[in-house]
């Protein structure tokens, strides 16, 4: 009963005028980032963060979560009406949404879409809801020895999961966390790897870092390629038949128990739950050679997913302080920004912000199903604009925002260079979620650690008298070895021997 009347006052303040237009607004801006093709919620989300920052902590947060899931959302106009996914976890959706939407349903692809999104969404949040103070709880036991570990496995996971070379996403993560490392010690008080710059004795600003090499980096990425244009089809007949809401049914409750399920788990990432719903429809289905002519199903099931995902994933935020993904950890750095702590003390000192972000995801949902349906045709047009005027007007939104962050023009230099550096690093095949990720939770692993070896007197044995600490970090070791040790990694390191 106590979790229903902290939700019940979460719900009074999300429901302000305020922060309802807050909302609308992040759904508003977050369908539009998911239409974009290659921009994607992290890009976005980071992109956006310096509009909140004379807000109050409450309705930024709000604000810049709508914008996350919905461009988790928007991905799917352009994936069914161009056959361009505006994100990763969209991808999956082409296959079965543009074939439909040259059946001339692109409507009903959209709607279903639109449909399971809210349904998986709303099932989601009410899990989290269940679930989230819990495990805060449990978490209130964790000292700094059991979070440094849990850093490790939170940090394992993505290297694991995050692109095609282990060796590249253990690079990427060293580097991520090089970049944090640079500033002030936080135990001994002296400038480290700022070679002198005075601007660099603060680290290296998160949000230019992120900006660049999710923003900038995409821009560049997108000026090399050509877009498709979008194929003449109709926009109406949006509502589905009841035949095919019925044969979507079950697609749309497996699609978001698995997003949920694997929302919870740091580091799978958005892509995975979608695939692996998409093909356990085919695989449970009587005819699945249906599967990529058109099948409603192979639309409904990832969608679901993904937005089950989005809303499940900020479970390990809110509750450990763990970021699951790259979006939830530009999430985490707003939080920071805001003089905010995610984790389990988080729901002692700030419940009344904690209910009040977690009741706007019921909110939300409900904004982007009455939202998206009648702005499909408004979208569609947006993406016959030249696409070099949306590079040139997202470009000067980076700048500005970078500037406006400290008034500072090294800050603008710094996002420019590593939008440079994530466009190389993207052209080369490597992944840039470890380094996003270890430059967030390298100052906390760091705190922990030195807490830790302050603790033990400078003996690592504390490690093995935690049972806790022990069975996480033997996690995160088992998850290494088991990709480092995988056919596919054997034979990719083969490839690169010969």
């Amino acid at each position: 009963m106590d979790t229903l009347a902290l939700l019940a006052n979460g719900f009074v303040a999300a429901a302000t005028p305020t922060n309802l237009t807050f909302a609308l607004i992040g759904c508003v801006l977050g369908t539009l980032i998911g239409v974009l093709p290659g921009l994607g919620p992290a890009a976005g989300t980071a992109i956006l963060i310096p509009l909140t920052f004379n807000l109050d902590p409450t309705g930024a947060i709000i604000m810049l979560c709508a914008i996350y899931y919905g461009a988790m959302y928007g991905g799917t106009i352009t994936s069914v009406l161009i056959n361009v996914p505006g994100e990763a976890a969209s991808v999956i959706t082409c296959i079965d949404g543009y074939e439909m939407a040259k059946q001339g349903r692109a409507g009903t692809a959209l709607a279903v879409a639109a449909i399971g999104s809210f349904i998986g969404g709303c099932i989601s949040t009410i899990a989290l809801t269940a679930v989230a103070l819990p495990l805060a709880q449990l978490a209130l036991k964790f000292g700094p020895v059991e979070f440094f570990a849990l850093m490790v496995v939170g940090l394992s996971l993505v290297i694991g999961l995050a692109g095609k070379s282990l060796a590249a996403a253990l690079l990427m993560t060293v580097f991520g966390l090089l970049i944090a490392m640079v500033g002030i010690d936080p135990v001994r008080g002296a400038p480290r790897f700022t070679f002198g710059v005075e601007d660099l004795l603060d680290g290296v600003g998160f949000i230019p870092v992120a900006m660049g090499l999710f923003g900038i980096s995409e821009l560049m990425l997108a000026a090399d390629s050509r877009l498709l244009k979008p194929i003449s089809t109709r926009i109406s007949s949006l509502i589905p038949s009841r035949r095919e809401m019925r044969d979507c049914a079950g697609s749309i409750g497996r699609g978001t128990v698995i997003g949920f399920v694997l929302g919870l788990i740091p580091g799978v990432g958005a892509v995975i739950p979608t695939f692996l719903a998409y093909v356990l429809e085919k695989k449970i289905s009587k005819t699945p050679e249906r599967f990529g002519k058109g099948a409603i199903e192979g639309v409904a099931a990832p969608e679901t997913a993904n937005n089950a995902y989005a809303n499940a994933a900020m479970v390990p935020l809110l509750a450990l302080g763990i970021p699951s993904s790259p979006t939830i950890a530009v999430l985490m750095g707003a939080f920071i920004i805001n003089g905010l702590t995610p984790g389990p003390f988080l729901f002692q000192e700030r419940p009344d912000l904690v209910w009040a972000i977690i009741a706007s995801f019921f909110i939300g949902n409900v904004i982007l199903l009455a939202l998206n349906l009648p702005l499909v045709g408004l979208w569609a047009k947006l993406l016959r604009m030249p696409y070099h005027y949306l590079c040139t007007g997202v470009l000067l939104f980076c700048i500005l925002g970078a500037y406006s962050l400290k008034q500072s023009v090294f800050d603008v230099w710094v996002m420019l260079g590593f939008g440079v550096v994530g466009y190389l690093l993207r052209k080369l095949d490597f992944p840039l979620a470890p380094a996003i990720l270890a430059l967030i939770l390298g100052p906390i692993m760091e705190r922990s650690l030195r807490t830790t070896l302050e603790i033990s007197g400078g003996s690592f044995a504390i490690f093995l008298d935690r049972p806790i600490a022990m069975v996480l970090l033997a996690i995160a070791a088992a998850v290494i070895v088991t990709v480092a040790f995988s056919p596919k990694a054997i034979e990719a390191v083969s490839e690169d021997a010969q």
